[in-house]
């Protein structure tokens, strides 16, 4: 990417960062989930760190930016860069098998596999062994000892490069290959030779009982219609550290993430990054693509974008960190429940960066001393809510709690201080059509009406719910609104 388009995406996300929070802040709220974490990074610039919601639903303690999060599987991540650190230094080959660091699995099947087989879980391990019950806390994450007794025992699920099987376990082994190497724990290692050089005081890989007030309590999901969320204890996870382990922020995975961009070589050498970022394996189910993966990394696309990063998924937090290479695109979002939406968030973000950059649809420029930022704001009618956003220096339209909100952007042209008018575009909605506002004394905006359907601000709609519960509400003119102007 160009200094100047650099530049501009930065100075852009900047600008919509009051709006990105409160698109985060629509979705924790529709989707009931506790709390949400959020940063965002352009060219390594912290352009958005928010925090949404409560850390504890018990307690009712807000979270904020530093509450530590257990990111799980973004694991993998720092323990592929540390084995990437380890080949670059000469004191690790990709071709190793494992059994060269973990001597106990020498002869056994698993004890061929290669350092590369593991990091791009092509190796056939089982996934989490045959009692996972740790992973509901009925049973201790296991030890060194426990770990190598169930590779020895039942380890081997397929043949090496057989299929993509994603492994835990292989991650473990992982761990036990770096402090075989380096002679000291992999925590140690990690805090040494990844986030002490970066700067980080918030991350760590594995649970610090020390710092047990700094967490986010974990939830339980929402079953079937449940309203009520259970608090769930944080557990070390001791030999699967490598996998799983991991806490951190989102401000600090987002600075890592920022780490993991091209011509950024504070960890890894260019050459290091697009090994691990490269397309290993693409993952097919039952003949539909799942996913695609590389060395340690997840790798996805959205839109013009390719992204890399991890997903994480511990007892309580769902979380996923998103970087775009070559863009200097990072988003992290960390969510404190087992249902947390983490990748419609974070993906949603990225999309919305990109409607900022990119217009849909080319329109004509406001008129002269029109305002777009005094359009915005966010309403609602029977029909659910409306965001009337200025995003990128212009005005869109977009329904901020849908699943996934590129379906529901639309460019708005502002015609005068009191019309807007919907893109001229094919669908099933108010293509074309004109958008009148309403606005007090103060010129501040009381109602929009989209496609004939009026909407007001989101508290006025509250006030006025119940009375448009029953036929001819708009005749009541304590009801309705005043009509607006053409």
């Amino acid at each position: 990417m160009t200094t100047d388009r650099l530049g501009t995406q930065t100075a852009t996300v900047r600008a919509a960062a009051d709006y990105l929070r409160s698109w985060v802040a629509a979705q924790a709220a529709h989707r009931r989930v506790p709390g949400v974490q959020v940063a965002v990074r352009s060219g390594g610039e912290l352009v958005l760190s928010a925090a949404v919601g409560v850390a504890d639903v018990v307690t009712g303690e807000p979270l904020t930016s530093d509450h530590l999060f257990r990111v799980a599987s973004h694991s993998k991540t720092f323990t592929a860069t540390a084995v990437l650190q380890l080949v670059e230094a000469g004191r690790m080959r990709l071709d190793d098998p494992i059994a060269d660091h973990v001597p106990e699995l020498a002869g056994s099947p698993v004890g061929r596999a290669t350092v590369r087989e593991l990091l791009g879980h092509q190796a056939g391990v089982v996934r989490d062994g045959e009692d996972a019950d740790f992973w509901q806390l009925g049973i201790p994450f296991p030890d060194r000892t426990a770990l190598v007794d169930e590779v020895l025992r039942s380890g081997a699920v397929h043949a090496r490069n057989e299929h993509f099987k994603y492994s835990n376990v292989g991650y473990g082994l992982l761990g036990l290959a770096v402090e075989a190497v380096t002679g000291t724990s992999f925590a140690e290692h990690c805090r040494t030779a990844i986030t002490e050089p970066l700067g980080l005081t918030r991350t760590g890989a594995e649970l610090d009982p020390a710092r047990a007030g700094e967490y986010a309590a974990g939830h339980t999901g929402l079953l079937l219609g449940e309203d009520a969320r259970e608090t769930i204890e944080h557990v070390d996870t001791r030999a699967m550290a490598a996998a799983t382990g991991f806490f951190s922020t989102a401000e600090e995975l987002s600075a890592y993430g920022a780490a993991h961009v091209l011509g950024d070589e504070r960890l890894l050498t260019d050459d290091s990054k697009r090994l691990m970022q490269r397309l290993e394996s693409v993952v097919t189910a039952y003949g539909s693509e799942v996913g695609r993966y590389g060395l340690g990394m997840e790798l996805l696309t959205v839109g013009d974008r390719q992204l890399v990063g991890h997903s994480g998924g511990y007892p309580g937090h769902i979380t996923l960190t998103l970087v775009d290479p070559v863009g200097q695109l990072v988003v992290s979002v960390l969510t404190n429940a087992v249902d947390g939406p983490a990748h419609d968030l974070a993906v949603g973000l990225v999309k919305l960066v990109d409607v900022a950059l990119a217009p849909r649809a080319e329109l004509p420029p406001p008129p002269p001393g029109v305002r777009p930022a005094s359009f915005t704001g966010r309403f609602a009618s029977l029909w659910g809510l409306l965001d009337v956003a200025e995003l990128g220096g212009r005005l869109v339209l977009l329904r901020p709690t849908a699943p996934d909100p590129l379906p529901t952007v639309e460019e708005l042209q502002v015609l005068d201080d009191r019309t807007l008018r919907v893109a001229p575009q094919p669908g099933f909605g108010a293509s074309g059509e004109r958008v009148p506002v309403q606005r007090d004394g103060d010129g501040r905006v009381v109602s929009v009406r989209l496609a004939g359907v009026t909407s007001v601000p989101v508290e006025e709609f509250r006030r006025r719910r119940s009375a448009m519960t029953r036929t001819g509400w708009a005749q009541s003119p304590s009801a309705s609104p005043p009509p607006p102007s053409a």
